[in-house]
């Protein structure tokens, strides 16, 4: 199996760079990976750089002033977009703009020239929020997306709550496989669990998962917020589908949305005794490692 373990809590000791530079500990198998907060991962292996679902900016302050839920942050961005370089692909998992967001799209693009794999049921959303058309890749569950030599997107249905097709079949809320050289990483998007999706992820062998553990209720739900798995159902979907490392995220971002770290991490050590499991802080950095490694959990 595949070892996630705390690196440097920032990269060379300071604040979080657009360099995303892999820390000095790094061995050439490894993969780099920094939560920038809510659902949104750098991932660096070999000089390459992937972005999965960056949210980094403050566009949902902006469109929800004075509403129910204004959607302030709790904490500042880690690196400002308009900052990073080299970034070789950015994933977005669904439309919702914390995962698909045109302040961070906008920033990115003037220094930087990726690739954009994105739901093939939201390409015309993607479009209107500054994707550059010879940039886009629409897919959908079952296809395999290939970005450079050893890097592969696989992706897979997700329900945020449920499962939605559009007119054409195709899945508008995704997860991702996403292989790194000898890592596997499986990006569940939001997501709860559906019939049939242990099975599915055990037959695509992820090594670790990245899970939104902010939950869901009547409130957030019917006010417009679908919502995610519990801790508790998080650790179990890794139990069932024989993923033995679970990262969480999608949570201290929105003071309506989240779930105190100390509880998740209280959970998980009640609850989820044979997986290794990390509740991460935003901007660290953390290594996966390949190789059959022995495995602690990360308090």
């Amino acid at each position: 199996m595949n070892v996630i373990r705390p690196a440097v809590r920032r990269v060379s000791g300071g604040p979080l760079t657009g360099t995303f530079a892999a820390p000095e500990e790094a061995g050439p198998d490894e993969v780099t990976l920094w939560w920038l907060g809510q659902a949104g991962f750098a991932l660096r292996h070999r000089g390459r750089l992937i972005l999965i679902d960056p949210y980094l900016s403050d566009t949902l302050a902006e469109k929800y002033r004075g509403t129910l839920f204004p959607h302030r942050r709790m904490h500042p961005v880690p690196v400002a977009p308009e900052a990073i370089r080299g970034v070789d692909a950015v994933l977005c998992t669904h439309g919702h703009t914390d995962h698909m967001d045109p302040g961070t799209i906008r920033a990115l693009l003037p220094h930087n020239d990726p690739r954009f794999v994105v739901p093939r049921a939201e390409r015309e959303r993607a479009l209107e929020r500054g994707v550059p058309a010879s940039r886009l890749t629409g897919t959908t569950a079952g296809e395999r997306v290939k970005l450079a030599d050893g890097i592969t997107v696989e992706p897979v249905p997700a329900a945020h709550e449920r499962l939605e097709r559009d007119g054409n079949g195709d899945h508008r809320f995704l997860g991702y496989v996403l292989t790194l050289g000898g890592v596997r990483v499986y990006h569940s998007g939001d997501c709860v669990p559906y019939d049939g999706q242990p099975e599915l992820l055990r037959t695509l062998r992820a090594d670790v998962a990245l899970l939104p553990v902010n939950g869901r209720d009547r409130h957030r739900t019917e006010n417009g917020v679908p919502g995610n798995f519990t801790v508790r159902e998080a650790a179990e979907l890794c139990e069932a589908a024989g993923i033995p490392q679970l990262l969480c995220h999608h949570f201290g971002l929105f003071d309506f949305n989240t779930v105190d770290p100390e509880d998740a991490r209280d959970e998980l050590r009640r609850h989820a005794t044979p997986l290794s499991w990390t509740v991460p802080r935003v901007g660290d950095a953390y290594l996966l490692t390949p190789g059959d490694t022995t495995a602690k959990e990360d308090r």
